[in-house]
């Protein structure tokens, strides 16, 4: 379930980076006219004023590329069950997360920035589910019932059910004697 809704966000996201990427670059290169795209979907030239950019056309090669990119290959390795697929989803993660921080320092805050935000902050939370690093119910569950049979499920390291864990190691020389 959580590599099904880590897809969808992969998917979704690439889906709509290469979109947005594409309009934007060729909208700069061509003209917004020569696309036929309707005036309320143009981004106003306003918004690069304080950047680096005179036209839409890198940040929309970069959003496709990068973002749409790293989502793509990312939505096809964990697809595959490839080795790699954990580390692609979370540099895809990361992308979006970065590329959502320099727009909002750049340009007027959007509610489109908050939805893709958070769809990077979700994909980082199901890797972390995907993982193990964080705990899922199920797997607190096991721990708790594994910690009352005395199976050490309740402790850290090398500490059994048995022991207590001890403070400094000059404390744990002489709990062991």
């Amino acid at each position: 379930m959580i590599i099904v809704l880590l897809l969808i966000i992969l998917g979704l996201v690439a889906l709509t980076s290469l979109a947005g990427g594409m309009v934007m670059a060729l909208g700069s290169w061509l003209g917004p006219d020569r696309l036929g795209l309707p005036p309320g979907i143009q981004l106003p030239p306003e918004y690069l004023e304080g950047s680096p950019f005179s036209t839409y056309l890198i940040p929309g090669m970069l959003l496709a590329c990068v973002v749409g990119g790293l989502h793509t290959a990312a939505f096809v390795l964990l697809m595959r069950r490839h080795r790699f697929a954990y580390l692609a989803a979370t540099t895809a993660a990361y992308s979006i997360l970065v590329w959502i921080f320099v727009q909002m320092s750049l340009i007027p805050f959007s509610a489109l920035q908050a939805v893709y935000f958070a769809a990077g902050l979700a994909e980082l939370g199901l890797l972390l589910l995907l993982l193990g690093i964080t705990p899922t119910a199920e797997r607190q569950a096991t721990a708790q019932l594994a910690g009352v049979h005395g199976l050490g499920g309740g402790t850290l390291g090398p500490v059994r059910g048995d022991r207590t864990a001890v403070g400094s190691p000059h404390d744990r020389q002489e709990h062991s004697a």
